[in-house]
């Protein structure tokens, strides 16, 4: 899952900053489940403690997208994984 701002993904810049998917959940609040409904084949889970830089050209494939409720989900996970709680976020 792409989680870079928008901005830096048009931009020049090679790398772009994912969340990797796994079809383990353990309920962590770091973790955001995701499936058939997101374009998956089958139950996965975002795991916002696994932040990676990924080169853009290795991105290949479009899969699916997160409804608003969904990046709501991920945005709190990903606050929680960097430690951004008491941090005021636009």
């Amino acid at each position: 899952m792409i989680v870079s701002r928008q901005i830096l993904i048009d931009s020049r810049f090679s790398t772009v900053i994912c969340a990797p998917i796994y079809s383990k959940y353990d309920g962590l609040s770091t973790q955001i489940p995701v499936g058939i409904e997101e374009g998956l084949k089958h139950d996965s889970s975002i795991h916002c403690d696994e932040l990676i830089s990924l080169p853009k050209s290795s991105l290949t494939n479009f899969v699916g997208s997160l409804a608003t409720q969904k990046m709501a989900e991920l945005d709190k996970a990903l606050k929680i994984a960097l430690d951004l709680n008491d941090i005021l976020v636009d």
